[in-house]
């Protein structure tokens, strides 16, 4: 992770913009949750997270934006054996608010996406799980990538500039 943004800033000059969209569903009950599964999740949902923002901010001007994919998950836990996935999304939820307040001097906002079931080929909104899903959420339909990606657009563009250390939700109402 480090060699990769250090190489982007070598080539470009700088990092204004970090995205950190890196997410695994980890899934079980607490007390047969494998501690190998757990570490992995910890990895891939928060020290990566940690790592990329730790090292873009190295290379990265005033002004900058750091957008994070977090999920709903971290706001709302409507089912069983979700607790590992909603500890590791609540982690990067507070992260923002605490990177908000270390970065603010210098003029870089912070924040956190978190969507709610969004149909990708991990989740299709055909899946075994859909009903349940959409049972939770007062537009009774996934979401789309490309809502996401019109939310973390807008985060990293100019007319954001006040907006920091804030979770936004984009969830069809699921944790309304």
């Amino acid at each position: 992770m480090r060699s990769a943004v250090q190489q982007v800033a070598q080539e470009f000059g700088k990092i204004d913009i970090l995205v950190n969209n890196a997410g695994l569903l980890a899934f079980g009950p607490i007390t047969d949750f494998p501690v190998n599964d757990f570490e992995k999740a910890l990895s891939v949902n928060v020290r990566s997270v940690f790592t990329a923002t730790q090292e873009s901010v190295r290379h990265m001007p005033d002004g900058g934006r750091i957008i994070t994919i977090g999920a709903v998950n971290s706001d709302r836990v409507p089912v069983q054996g979700a607790s590992v996935y909603a500890l590791t999304k609540g982690a990067v939820a507070t992260f923002t608010k605490g990177l908000a307040r270390d970065l603010g001097d210098r003029k870089i906002t912070v924040n956190n996406i978190q969507p709610g079931p969004v149909d990708t080929e991990a989740n299709p909104a055909s899946g075994p799980f859909a009903d349940t899903m959409l049972g939770f959420m007062a537009v009774k339909r996934y979401g789309h990538a490309d809502e996401v990606a019109a939310m973390t657009a807008y985060l990293a563009g100019p007319e954001a500039g006040f907006i920091t250390g804030a979770s936004l939700l984009i969830d069809g109402g699921f944790a309304a």
